[in-house]
């Protein structure tokens, strides 16, 4: 049977079987198991548990529960609501301050948690209140929220871009760097969107209702944020500065997060610490489950050729390598409409990475296009978690409300992936000013 018949059915089963409500990493390993079982055999079974191992078996995989950790830490104190404060009494005199305020919060809470589901819950119930009660509307509550939660899985440190590093054996350290100038362009389109939308509705939103705050106030309450903001600085130095591995800065940033918990926000009791490391290992054990599924995947895809033969099939298409690159820019969208970021990354990034550096582009460059494509994902229907979380928290408004509300950030996110393919050197010059020449 052609392999291309053969990886159509694939995908039929897979979306079919995905769809079923099977968890992604059970899934994966059903869709394996039974083409494996058809095409090769009840001996081809034997390698699978050992290929499990073998996927999950790296030294680098110790980093993702670390910075889940360290997310975890500060996701559990009013580290989000705090930083949401800091931001408003400094911007409150900014047209469109408040969204504006909204949307840097959720930036860095999203940096320093990893987590677009923590980030909205975070941010949101504080911040969707109060800008309603100031007069904004709930699509623009509910919406510049849903799509700031997003902004962790690019601006570093980002649990997203070390799954593509594991996926491709690229340099997870070039990965963040390559995150953090596209991070930046995309709050600035964001915060852009958000001051032209309140002056676009008129003086209703931008007053704030004449409220001020002393200086006094201003600065007041920056003790309880800047330790936390020097943390995620001083783990990416040690990264950078050659001091330590990513796993091996993960932990000491990890401990550190608990530290600061503990010492600013008084998390001593043994209830909260023992929430912080079950709500870690849930969501550690979940990524790396699909990790080990998705190498099982992998491994079955390759060893029926489907792999190889769906990799010259595009290759000896004969277009324009952007022609080419608009068409694998609409398959992870569409990808991300109905999977998790992960679960893409880990099924396509091996596929797509041969096909991408042989067409002349960059593996650093092309990561950030697929996380922002991932980005998109999360605030469109039908799975779009952050849409759901928003919904939760704020159940009065409705979940097409957050979806109107949300898809002026998915232009601004659109516009970003234009504008690097245009100068895709935001992505690439930081790692090579910082570590050198990709070998």
């Amino acid at each position: 049977m052609d392999p291309l018949l053969i990886g159509l059915a694939i995908a039929v089963v897979t979306v079919v079987v995905l769809f079923s409500g099977v968890s992604v990493a059970i899934g994966l390993l059903l869709v394996a198991t039974f083409f494996l079982l058809i095409f090769d055999g009840p001996r081809s079974l034997e390698a699978l548990p050992e290929l499990f191992y073998a996927e999950l078996n790296s030294f680098a995989l110790l980093s993702i529960p670390m910075f889940i950790i360290m997310g975890a830490s500060i996701a559990s104190t009013r580290a989000g609501p705090d930083l949401y404060e800091a931001l408003e009494r400094w911007l409150t005199r900014v047209p469109g301050g408040l969204v504006v305020s909204n949307l840097g919060a959720c930036g860095l809470f999203a940096a320093m948690s990893g987590s677009s589901p923590a980030t909205c819950a975070a941010i949101g119930k504080m911040g969707i209140p109060e800008m309603r009660r100031r007069g904004y509307p709930a699509e623009v509550a509910a919406g510049s929220i849903a799509a700031g939660g997003t902004l962790g899985i690019l601006i570093p440190p980002s649990v997203t871009m070390i799954v593509y590093g594991i996926a491709t054996e690229t340099s997870i350290g070039r990965l963040f760097l390559a995150g953090v100038i596209p991070g930046l362009l995309l709050v600035s389109l964001f915060i852009a969107w958000a001051i032209f939308d309140t002056w676009r509705r008129g003086a209703a939103t931008t007053a704030l209702a004449g409220i001020r705050y002393s200086w006094r106030e201003k600065f007041e309450i920056l003790p309880r944020v800047i330790p936390f903001l020097l943390i995620i600085v001083g783990v990416l130095v040690a990264l950078y500065g050659g001091i330590a591995t990513p796993s091996e800065t993960a932990a000491v940033g990890a401990m550190l997060c608990i530290i600061a918990a503990m010492v600013i926000y008084r998390m001593v009791s043994h209830r909260e610490l023992w929430a912080v490391l079950k709500d870690s290992t849930r969501e550690s054990v979940m990524i790396l489950f699909i990790i080990g599924a998705a190498g099982v995947f992998s491994f079955m895809l390759s060893s029926l050729l489907v792999t190889q033969s769906v990799a010259q099939w595009i290759a000896a298409l004969d277009v324009n390598k952007w022609v080419l690159m608009a068409i694998i820019n609409l398959f992870l969208l569409v990808a991300g409409f109905f999977l998790p970021p992960v679960a893409v990354i880990l099924m396509s990034a091996p596929i797509l990475l041969p096909i991408i550096t042989a067409a002349g582009f960059d593996p650093y460059w092309f990561a950030v296009i697929l996380t922002i494509n991932m980005e998109i994902g999360l605030i469109t229907p039908p799975v779009g978690l952050n849409l759901y979380v928003i919904n939760g928290i704020a159940p009065d408004i409705t979940l097409r409300q957050v979806l109107v509300g949300s898809l002026p950030f998915v232009g601004c996110m659109i516009l970003a992936i234009v504008i690097l393919c245009i100068f895709p050197g935001l992505a690439t010059w930081l790692p090579t000013a910082v570590m050198g020449v990709a070998l």
